[in-house]
């Protein structure tokens, strides 16, 4: 892990040349830009609030046990590989990925479970062995997913969306995809059985999408899952996170933490540097922020000239769902459990309803276990084993006060696990912690303590998004999940890619 004192304030050195790029927040879109930046022949500095980088993909360590706390899925290794390719280094010479066989399991609410895994055969048996009268559609879903993946991700993950005439620029392949109809709506002209509809159809949830309302488009994670496989790193997410950082290191960069940005100066309508917390001014040739969107516009901006993105509009978005998170250990060990296992519970339209739109907290949930020590056992102590459990739930705006109901729900959601797939593990927890939407909200600045910022659909992906090159304001850029391509692993590292193209070359400035 990466300490304070290796990542300290600039000493005022003025001999390095090179044009200067700050880099607000350290999550992997922000790291991503630094590297990207620094091969490109940029002087980075990236300021980050907290006391360790990562973001929502920081890690946390806890009683002898290692928690990620936020992302543990990889699924497109070759975006990592390419990253690294670009400072002259190998990916594989700094971390481990595992690929996992299967994927994960699906358990459904009656018990029965569905095993996910790239093997086209075996996955057609798993369909067959649930729903036999769903294998032709599962098939046609598959084949048009990759047709998706083709247009959705390679085409289009990598591009800027700068002006609504690059919208209507691929109108024609959106109306060709079904872009207009949602994932589930999507899954559900192909198959007919419940069971096969979820499993096909929630993977949104993995951006903050609800499959009921965003665009098909994002139907195209299931062939990029099968393609590329879903892997996990060894040391946990936060490998790649401290991976990142080191490489940032060696180009020359640097990462200030315990540093946070108040504001982003503007000199009229161009960005010209930041200031700290501390009052501290830093200029700056160009800034890129990673801090969530809204937070970029409405804070962060607050003294600039802003035309599209007003406080006003920002408000009226819509926004992903939040989570609530309980990590725990335990002194023994469960290995029938997966590395990764969704646990779909007794409704499925109506609970995301609930979470969306009405905004309420349902006695019912479904949930995300994570027990990474199925793959990697330095994660805990000898003979343990380590968990998070996920529960999407409404972001702030619901009004839930999460200082009274976070306890009970982590009791229910306790009692659940006991009665299904961890019987007796209460007993035997030696450490846990709990983060809900309030923790997203003041240690993360997501507004309104949505975990994914923007909600992607139709309306607002792509062009809709905030852009990469943020409008109105030059040499200001945007990373991250909430501006385009979206949330993800790959589609934050997707978009700082996208700074090759409207980023100027360092010799811009000389």
């Amino acid at each position: 892990m990466f300490t304070d004192t290796e990542h300290r304030p600039a000493t005022g050195d003025t001999s390095d040349r090179r044009p200067h790029a700050v880099i607000v927040g350290s999550g992997l879109g922000g790291l991503a830009a630094a590297i990207r930046l620094g091969a490109r022949g940029y002087r980075v500095t990236v300021f980050e609030a907290l006391e360790q980088p990562g973001g929502r993909a920081s890690v946390f360590k806890q009683d002898g046990f290692t928690f990620d706390a936020g992302p543990t899925i990889i699924t497109a290794p070759f975006i990592l590989d390419e990253l690294w390719a670009l400072a002259g280094a190998r990916f594989a010479d700094d971390v481990t990925l595992k690929p996992l066989n299967p994927f994960y399991d699906i358990r459904f609410d009656d018990g029965s479970v569905m095993s996910c895994c790239a093997d086209p055969d075996r996955m057609r048996d798993e369909v067959r062995r649930i729903a036999p009268e769903d294998v032709a559609g599962y098939e046609r879903f598959m084949a048009e997913s990759e047709a998706i993946y083709r247009i959705g991700f390679e085409q289009l993950g990598h591009v800027p969306f700068g002006s609504p005439l690059d919208m209507v620029k691929i109108a024609p392949d959106l109306l060709r995809l079904g872009a207009w109809r949602s994932v589930h709506a999507h899954v559900a002209a192909r198959v007919k059985n419940p069971k096969i509809r979820m499993a096909l159809s929630f993977h949104p949830l993995f951006i903050g999408g609800n499959p009921f309302k965003v665009t098909a488009i994002y139907s195209m994670i299931a062939y990029l899952e099968r393609q590329y496989g879903v892997h996990c790193a060894m040391g946990g997410t936060g490998a790649v996170v401290n991976a990142m950082a080191g490489l940032i290191r060696r180009q020359g960069g640097r990462i200030e933490l315990n540093s946070g940005v108040d504001e982003i100066i503007c000199s009229g309508n161009r960005a010209s540097g930041v200031r700290l917390s501390s009052g501290r001014v830093v200029p700056a040739k160009i800034v890129i922020s990673n801090a969530e969107t809204a937070h970029t516009y409405t804070r962060l901006l607050r003294n600039a000239p802003r035309k599209r993105w007003s406080d006003a509009k920002l408000k009226r978005a819509r926004y992903s769902m939040s989570l609530f998170v309980w990590y725990f250990g335990v002194n023994r060990q469960y290995p029938d459990v997966r590395h990764h296992t969704i646990m779909m519970g007794p409704r499925y339209r109506e609970l995301l309803h609930d979470i969306f739109e009405k905004k309420q907290l349902a006695e019912d949930f479904s949930l995300y276990l994570h027990r990474p020590t199925a793959s990697d056992p330095s994660l805990a102590p000898a003979g343990a084993d380590s968990f998070y459990v996920l529960s999407p739930v409404p972001h702030q705006d619901s009004g839930i006060d999460w200082t009274t109901r976070a306890g009970p729900y982590r009791d229910a959601i306790a009692a659940h696990l006991d009665a299904t797939v961890l019987p007796g593990f209460r007993k035997h927890i030696v450490t846990e912690k709990i983060i809900t939407p309030m923790d997203f909200e003041s240690r993360l600045n997501s507004f309104k303590g949505a975990a994914f910022g923007l909600e992607p659909v139709l309306l607002q992906s792509a062009w809709f998004r905030p852009n990469n090159k943020a409008e109105d304001i030059e040499n200001l850029f945007l990373v991250g999940a909430g501006t385009h391509p979206g949330a993800g692993i790959p589609g934050v590292i997707s978009s700082a890619r996208i700074l090759d193209t409207v980023v100027p070359d360092a010799s811009a400035f000389a």
